[in-house]
């Protein structure tokens, strides 16, 4: 068809949501379900601390994915990596400024 054109799915949108988060609201609050054997535990842990962990997956999923065939699914981490950044660097310039008047 010609030309590929290039663009965000809607879990690269979402981790870019995630990466704006964390910048906004480090230390809020998440509630996760961690699984332990056969029981799930209910834990709530700071925004850095738990998408730090995720952000780190996906760098780790991704990273063994070089070099293999695309039927692994490497585009997803690096698009979910990607958009993360993305969302960081986002927020850092659309950001408003508090103006205390």
């Amino acid at each position: 068809w010609g030309q590929s054109i290039p663009m965000i799915g809607a879990s690269g949108a979402i981790a870019g949501v995630m990466g704006a988060y964390l910048l906004l609201f480090p230390s809020a609050r998440i509630v996760t379900l961690i699984p332990l054997g056969l029981f799930w535990q209910t834990v709530e842990l700071p925004a850095f601390v738990f998408l730090g962990f995720w952000f780190l997956l996906q760098w780790l999923q991704g990273l063994t994915t070089i070099g293999h065939v695309a039927d692994v699914g490497g585009v997803a981490f690096w698009a979910h990596i990607g958009g993360f950044v993305s969302g960081m660097i986002g927020i850092l310039i659309l950001r408003p400024q508090r103006r205390w008047s």
